[in-house]
């Protein structure tokens, strides 16, 4: 049996995947397929330092060890053929608090920031919260893929001045793993008009062959000018609640500015355990990812074979990376609110509503598959009875 096939009882852990269901939806029993964060145990390699270093029992103020940039910068060499150095590496308590940073660092209020729809929710979040003017274009789907619409980008970077554009790769909620085709068109695009990608990289690890992940910042020596990355341990290896994220910022004018924000927020320090579990992960968590893909990968496949056999009306698009599922509900022509009431009251299981992505959302849920197998079907089995 793969260790991921094990159920761990996460009630009253103060979960959000789980402990918040019965009190937001008023029901017991609802199963979570929502929030992005994995019903696995991380790598024994990450539990082992985090415990070595609990057993201590003091925990002062720490500095940032050479080793943990050194893992960085292995991991991204040799995982993502990406090359950095040390003073290319910012520190921050999270993605999206560093995209809230590199806003207010490099945008003014009413400067237009351009995302796609659908697109991870936050994006919407912080650019209203920082009062920036969002701008929005369409994803295309093309072959049940998602396809940027360059044409409609470059209209709306001319019409709106746009200053910043930032990009989900893989993306979030469709699983796409952009192809390098695709982000020097991106690329170029934005070198053109003098905009600032700001690319989300946070599901880097986690893509299936034959999709190949690249970094933005690898397309183009010149595209270091005019980037920043942004990315984590804590999706790949379930550490969502460590609270550590790094910026990649390789243009000394930009990362001037962003330190100078996180100087004034004192948003520079990272959590000791975040610090820890990230050196692990990135030295001795390969081969415990080696298993996990392609546990992942087959439940995206028995969950895609699934639809197609039970649920045929459901346009699944399956994704090249993530363990995310987008899909379409759109042929039972229920509204938003009919469509989470029936999955909730009347199937038990919680996904994400694809509204919160997004106006082309509407129809649609994202499904979380990190499970077990054994809870992915029954899940899988609750949706089809209902909804057959």
């Amino acid at each position: 049996m793969s260790q991921f096939d094990e159920i761990h009882n996460r009630l009253n852990t103060n979960s959000v995947k789980w402990d918040t269901l019965s009190i937001t939806y008023g029901k017991e029993g609802l199963l979570p397929f929502w929030v992005a964060d994995m019903d696995f145990k991380t790598s024994p390699a990450i539990s082992k330092a985090l415990s070595t270093y609990v057993e201590k029992g003091i925990y002062g103020y720490v500095t940032v060890p050479d080793s943990l940039y050194d893992a960085i910068i292995h991991w991204q060499k040799q995982q993502h053929h990406y090359s950095l150095n040390k003073e290319e590496i910012l520190f921050s308590p999270g993605v999206v608090p560093s995209l809230v940073t590199v806003i207010n660092a490099l945008t003014n209020e009413n400067n237009a920031i351009l995302i796609h729809d659908p697109v991870y929710h936050p994006f919407t979040d912080v650019i209203q919260n920082t009062k920036r003017k969002r701008i929005v274009s369409d994803l295309l789907e093309e072959g049940q893929l998602f396809k940027m619409n360059f044409k409609d980008m470059e209209d709306k970077i001319i019409q709106h001045h746009v200053k910043l554009m930032i990009l989900c790769n893989p993306h979030n909620p469709g699983g796409r793993v952009w192809s390098k085709e695709e982000l020097r068109q991106l690329g170029e695009l934005c070198q053109k008009y003098q905009v600032i990608v700001l690319s989300d990289e946070i599901h880097q690890d986690i893509v299936f062959e034959p999709a190949r992940f690249t970094s933005f910042q690898t397309i183009d020596k010149n595209f270091e000018d005019f980037s920043i990355v942004l990315t984590s341990a804590t999706k790949t290896f379930n550490l969502a609640g460590i609270k550590n994220s790094m910026l990649f910022i390789k243009n000394q004018q930009l990362r001037d500015k962003v330190q100078a924000i996180q100087a004034v927020n004192y948003q520079a320090e990272i959590n000791t355990f975040g610090l820890i579990a990230t050196q692990a992960a990135y030295t001795e968590g390969k081969a415990w990812l080696d298993e996990l893909l392609p546990y992942l990968k087959n439940n995206i496949d028995f969950t895609c074979d699934f639809f197609a056999k039970h649920l045929p009306k459901v346009r699944v698009m399956k994704p090249q990376g993530t363990y995310l599922i987008w899909l379409d509900f759109s042929a039972y022509q229920l509204n938003d609110d009919a469509l989470a009431e029936k999955l909730i009251q009347e199937a038990g299981v919680v996904l994400n509503a694809g509204i919160m992505f997004g106006p082309n959302g509407t129809q649609h849920c994202r499904f979380n598959i990190a499970c077990p197998k054994k809870q992915l079907v029954q899940g899988l089995q609750q949706i089809a009875k209902v909804f057959n």
